[in-house]
Order: C-alpha cells, then structure tokens, then sequence
C-alpha cells in the first residue's frame, strides 16, 4: 500500500469526514509563485460514503510537481584555462514534507495552500574534491592526428568535450559508450573514415576510436582494471601494433574499473594535432604503473592522404 493511502487511512479513523465543497481547493506556491491548483473533490473518491484519496491522481499530482520544481545539481569541473568552475547544488521536491501537508491540506476545512518543500540534491563533483585531485599526475598519453581531416578532427573533439572532466570514483568503472553516448548526426557527428571488418569505409563518428585508444593507454599506464577492450580487425596507425581500444555503439565497449582507493580524474586536450589524455588523482595515491609503448609522431600515410 502507498504511503500516501496509508497515511489517508489513519487520518480517516482520527479527523472527521471530508466534506469538500466545489470551491475547496489545494493551492501549490513554488518560491512565491503560484503553480498549480487542485479541487479536493478531483483527488477522492467514496467508499462506503466516506471520501478516500485517489492514490494514482495524487501520484501523478506529485510527479508533476517534481517535474516542474527540479533543478539538477551540477559538478564542479576545470575549465580551459585549469581553473575550478564552482559546483552547484541541485533540488527536488521533498516527498515526505509535502506528503504530511498535503494530507494535512486535504482534510482541513474550505481552501487550503501548500509551499513546496524542497530537498538538496549534492552533486557527485563537488569543488573541493575536485581540487584535491586535480594535481598529481599518474598517467598521460598523447596521439597525433591530421587536423586537414576535417570530418574526422571534428568527431574526434566532439567525444574529448564528453570524456574531459570525467571523475571516476573508487571502486567504480568507466564505460566509454555510456560517457560518450551514441554518436548520431543530431549529437553534430559527421561521416569520416572507419573501420568494418578489415575493410576502411566512412560511417558516422569516424575517429572515435582513436579518442577510445588514447584513453586506453594513458589508464593502463595508471595501472587500472581493464575490463574490456577489442582491437580492431585492421591495424590502426595511432597507436603501437594491439594497443588500440575499438569502441562501437552496438559493439565493443571500453570499459575500466578504478581499483584505486582515490578518485580519478580525467582530463582530454587537443592541441594543434595532438590529442592528449591525463590521468590524475589524489597526493595520497599508490600507484601502480604500467610500461606503455609511445605512439610516434609521424602521421602514417594514410592519415597524411586525407
């Protein structure tokens, strides 16, 4: 039984019956503002000549409410320049509050207003955690690309903006395509060169995979879980020979866990034609790391004929 039934129940044994005229109503103000309105009528119906609350109406009531009300928190994060971008806290309604008087408003006499009770939603991010870990560098890997491929420079930015900022808390895993998201022509991704079975084609996102294998070796230099990663049926030039990550919205994912007992934070950066990953923690972190091939500078041939 919900336990907005439940709490009717009790009020109908301890206040006497609800005698709603069509003018009753429950009025709901939202920081001064007037939100919405309610007959009391509309939010019963009679059993045994005795009024009892609608519990699907005033379930919808509530979640209308809330959708009105709710502000998402948001995380702390590092701008352009390395400075902390403040974070700032998120609200929903508080259910239990506006239960209490809405079951309170429902039973007293004639017109009846309720102020919305709020709840803090904190946000994963906050400044100062963010600031704790922003310093210590445990791992960085750097790439390198051919900005004259438009197409394929402008994916591969794209999926950095999603990557960046990333903190990945301890014991948690990081999953490329769940932070990344689908890569579609309405999210701006464009057509660009891809692999398919062996064979080089062009499909929307083209150049993802290169931001997937970045990431790959600069957390395994941090020494993390992997926990999966496919290489592509084609040698990719980027990186060294099976040290690629290939990453594909109805595919492969790649996916680490932090093993650490510190969160980590992700930063991704272009600069001219590099794309470079870092991985950095707390002062206090242990690390363990791994040795990790450099991938060469020299743009292979075919990224140059692009």
């Amino acid at each position: 039984m919900q336990l907005l039934s439940k709490l009717t129940l009790i009020s109908l044994l301890a206040l006497p019956g609800l005698k709603a005229g069509h003018a009753d109503q429950i009025e709901i103000f939202f920081q001064d503002s007037h939100l919405s309105s309610y007959s009391k009528t509309d939010l019963t119906y009679n059993v045994i000549d005795e009024p009892l609350l609608n519990p699907a109406i005033t379930e919808n009531l509530m979640e209308d409410i809330q959708k009105k009300v709710s502000v998402p928190p948001q995380d702390a994060y590092l701008d352009e320049h390395n400075h902390i971008v403040e974070h700032e806290n998120g609200y929903t309604l508080h259910r239990r509050k506006f239960q209490k008087q809405f079951i309170e408003a429902l039973f007293s006499k004639g017109t009846a207003s309720i102020d919305v009770p709020l709840q803090v939603i904190y946000p994963r991010v906050d400044s100062e955690l963010l600031s704790s870990i922003r310093d210590k560098k445990i791992g960085q890997y750097v790439t390198y690309f051919n900005q004259r491929n438009v197409e394929r420079s402008h994916n591969i930015s794209l999926a950095v903006k999603e990557v960046d900022n990333t903190v990945v808390f301890p014991g948690e895993t990081f999953s490329f395509n769940k932070v990344v998201g689908k890569r579609t022509r309405e999210k701006g991704y464009k057509k660009a060169p891809v692999i398919v079975r062996g064979e080089l084609s062009e499909d929307i996102g083209g150049g993802i995979c290169q931001v997937s294998s970045t990431l790959f070796n600069a957390v395994d230099l941090a020494g993390v879980e992997i926990m999966e990663r496919y290489h592509h049926s084609k040698r990719v030039p980027y990186v060294p020979k099976g040290r690629d990550a290939t990453v594909s919205w109805y595919g492969p994912d790649f996916i680490f866990r932090n093993i650490y007992n510190q969160p980590l934070l992700i930063r991704a950066k272009i600069y001219g034609g590099q794309l470079i990953v870092s991985i950095y923690s707390s002062e206090s972190i242990l690390v363990k790391k791994r040795d990790v091939p450099p991938a060469s500078n020299d743009l292979p041939q075919e990224i140059r004929q692009r």
